[in-house]
C-alpha cells in the first residue's frame, strides 16, 4: 500500500458538497485527496506521512474569492496604505509621514480612505495640500470609485472650473464652481492617465504580497475582477504570467479582462487575443469584466427611479449606465458566443436589470451555455428581478461584508435611496430561496479579504468582531443566510463560478487538496463569534502555503 503524504485527523471536516455532509479525516497523496474516511487513516499513515492534528478545529475547502484585486491590493500595501485607518486626521498624518520618507517620489500615491470620514464623502485638495504641497498626490478611496487629489495634481491635469465632467464621471466642485479635490468614477482618468507606469517587477512584487495576504485568510483561488489598464495600478495580466512562469503563483486564478467602456463591439477581437495570451500555469483569463454602473454613495449607481435628496423627494439623477444598454445587449451575446464568461459589476437596481436583460438576449440568440455569467455586488435588486437569477443561470456574486449598518450606509446611502429601495439591499436570503447560485468575494482592497468576517455578516447581518464602526442593529435580518450556506458560497459556489468545481471547492476523493485549517469549529460556538475565527494553515495541492505562528 502507498502511504499518504499528508493526513488531517482529530477534528471535523466541512466538505461543502451538495448534501453538506461532514467527514472526520482527510488523507492526501500527490496533491489530491485519497480518502475522507477516518477508518482508512491508520493504514494510510506511514513513517514519512505528515500528520496534522486538528484538535477539534474545523478543516474546510480552501476559500475562493470570486471578486478581488490582489495586485492592486498588494500595490496599496507597498504604497501609502490608509486601509487600517479611519479618520481624516489619521489619513493626513500618514500621508504626511509617507511623503517625508519618500522625498524622491515624483508622485505621492496610495489609497484606502473611507468616504464616511469626510463631510459628504468628499475630501478636499486644500486639506491634502497641507501635507503634500510640492508634488502631485493621488489617493483612490476604498471602493475605487473616487479619488482624492491635491492642487498640484489638479494643475498638472489642467482641471479647473471650465473643465467639463466626463460622460462617465463627475468632478466634485465647491460653491464657487471650482474643483474641490474629489474626482468620481471616470473623472479619475483625468489624473491617473498622467501617473508614472509601474514596472513589471513592481507589479509582480505586488502580486506576491497580495497572494501571501490572501493565503493567510485561507484563500487558495480567486477571480481577479479587472485584468486590464484601469485606475492607478496598471494591468495585472503580465504580472500573473511572470509569476506563473517563475513558479511563484501558488493560487489558482481566473482573470476577468476589462471591457473598455470608451469603446464598443470593435474591441472583441482584441479580447479574444488577450484571452489566448493571458494563459499560463494556474492563471487563465477566461472572463470579461463589464462595469455597468458606479456606486450608490456618489450617486453613480444606476437606479430605476431617481435618487432622493435626503428629505424624501426625488432628484433628477438616477445614476449612470456606463455601457449603453443597447450596446450591452449586443456585446453580451457576442461574448457568450465566443465562449467568454461575463463578470458584471452592478450596484443599482437598474444596472442589475440591464445585466440580466443582456444575459437573456444571449440565451435567446445563442441558446443556453455553461459559461456561468455572474453579477457582483448586487446591492439594490428590484424584487421582480430576484427569480431571474435562477431562470437565467446567473450566479449572485455576494460581497456580504457590506450588508451591515455602518456610517457610510447610514449617512451616504439610506437617506438617498429612500423607501422601498432601502429595504431591497443585499437580498441574499431572497436569492437563496429563489434557487440562485451564490458565490462570494471581498472586492479587496475595497474591503478586507477575510472570508470569515464576510461570512459573519452574511449570517448575522452585523459587522464581525474587530470590524465594527459603532453599535448598530442587524441590517435587514430577514436576508440573513445560514453558516453552512455562506461557507458553501465561499468555497463550492465560487469554484463553480470559476469553472474549478471539477477539481476544487469541496473536500472529496479525487479533488485537489486545497484546504484551510480554522482555529475553531464555528458551528460549535455562538453565531456572534463566527467572525473571530482565524485561519491557522492553508494548503494548495497538499503544499503548505501559509502557517500562522501559533499554528
Amino acid at each position: 500500500m502507498s502511504y499518504a503524504d499528508l493526513v488531517f485527523t482529530g477534528g471535523p471536516v466541512f466538505t461543502a458538497n451538495t448534501v453538506r455532509s461532514r467527514a472526520s479525516a482527510v488523507a492526501v497523496r500527490d496533491g489530491r485527496i485519497i480518502s475522507t474516511d477516518d477508518r482508512d487513516i491508520a493504514a494510510l499513515t506511514g513513517p514519512a506521512t505528515e500528520v496534522v492534528d486538528l484538535a477539534g478545529r474545523l478543516l474546510v475547502p480552501g476559500f475562493q474569492d470570486a471578486h478581488v484585486h490582489p495586485v492592486w491590493g498588494g500595490l496599496d500595501m507597498l504604497r501609502c496604505d490608509l486601509a487600517d485607518l479611519g479618520t481624516a486626521s489619521e489619513y493626513l498624518d500618514a500621508i504626511g509621514r509617507f511623503a517625508a520618507s519618500h522625498p524622491s517620489d515624483e508622485w505621492i500615491l496610495g489609497g484606502g480612505w473611507q468616504m464616511s470620514a469626510f463631510p459628504g464623502g468628499t475630501p478636499t485638495a486644500e486639506a491634502l495640500d497641507a501635507v503634500v504641497p510640492d508634488r502631485p498626490a493621488f489617493f483612490p478611496n476604498r471602493d475605487g470609485h473616487g479619488a482624492w487629489v491635491n492642487s498640484a495634481a489638479l494643475r498638472l491635469a489642467g482641471i479647473d472650473r471650465d473643465t467639463p465632467d466626463p460622460a462617465d464621471g463627475r468632478i466634485e466642485r465647491d460653491a464657487a464652481g471650482d474643483p474641490s479635490g474629489t474626482l468620481h468614477e471616470g473623472a479619475m482618468g483625468l489624473v491617473n492617465r498622467l501617473l508614472p507606469e509601474e514596472p513589471l517587477e513592481r507589479l509582480t512584487e505586488a502580486l506576491l504580497v497580495g497572494q501571501r495576504y490572501l493565503h493567510s485568510y485561507g484563500i487558495t483561488a480567486w477571480q481577479d475582477a479587472i485584468v486590464g489598464s484601469y485606475g492607478d495600478a496598471g494591468d495585472p495580466g503580465p504580472a500573473y504570467l511572470r509569476a506563473a512562469d517563475q513558479g511563484t503563483l501558488t493560487a489558482r486564478v481566473v482573470g476577468a479582462i476589462w471591457w473598455d467602456r470608451s469603446k464598443g463591439l470593435e474591441q472583441i477581437p482584441s479580447l479574444i487575443e488577450r484571452r489566448e495570451k493571458y494563459r499560463g500555469g494556474r492563471f487563465a483569463a477566461t472572463s470579461i469584466k463589464i462595469m455597468q454602473d458606479g456606486v450608490a454613495e456618489n450617486f453613480t449607481a444606476a437606479m430605476l427611479e431617481p435618487y432622493c435628496d435626503g428629505h424624501g423627494h426625488f432628484t433628477d439623477n438616477s445614476g449612470i449606465s456606463f455601457v449603453d444598454p443597447a450596446i450591452l445587449n449586443e456585446a453580451v451575446p457576442l461574448l457568450d458566443a465566443e465562449g467568454f464568461q461575463v463578470h458584471f459589476h452592478a450596484i443599482g437596481d437598474r444596472a442589475v436589470r440591464e445585466c440580466l436583460d443582456a444575459v437573456e438576449h444571449a440565451i435567446r440568440r445563442n441558446g443556453r451555455s455553461d459559461h456561468r455569467h455572474h453579477i457582483a455586488h448586487i446591492q439594490v435588486v428590484h424584487p421582480e428581478d430576484i427569480p431571474r437569477f435562477r431562470e437565467l443561470d446567473v450566479a449572485a456574486n455576494m460581497q456580504s461584508l457590506w450588508a451591515t449598518l455602518e456610517p457610510q450606509m447610514i449617512e451616504l446611502t439610506l437617506p438617498f435611496l429612500g423607501a422601498p429601495r432601502d429595504a431591497w439591499q443585499y437580498p441574499f436570503g431572497d436569492l437563496l430561496r429563489s434557487g440562485a447560485v451564490l458565490a462570494a468575494g471581498s472586492d479587496w482592497s475595497v474591503s478586507t479579504p477575510n472570508p470569515m468576517a464576510a461570512i459573519h455578516t452574511a449570517v448575522n447581518r452585523t459587522a464581525a468582531p474587530g470590524y465594527e464602526e459603532g453599535e448598530y442593529d442587524a441590517f435587514l435580518p430577514e436576508q440573513a443566510i445560514d453558516l453552512a450556506t455562506s461557507l458553501t458560497a465561499y468555497t463550492a459556489g465560487s469554484a463553480w463560478v470559476n469553472h474549478l468545481d471539477e477539481t476544487t471547492g469541496t473536500i472529496e476523493v479525487g479533488k485537489f487538496a486545497d484546504l484551510a485549517v480554522l482555529d475553531r469549529d464555528p458551528f460549535a460556538g455562538p453565531a456572534d463569534e463566527i467572525g473571530a475565527t482565524r485561519v491557522l494553515q492553508t494548503f494548495v495541492e497538499g503544499e503548505r502555503v501559509y502557517a500562522a505562528t501559533d499554528a
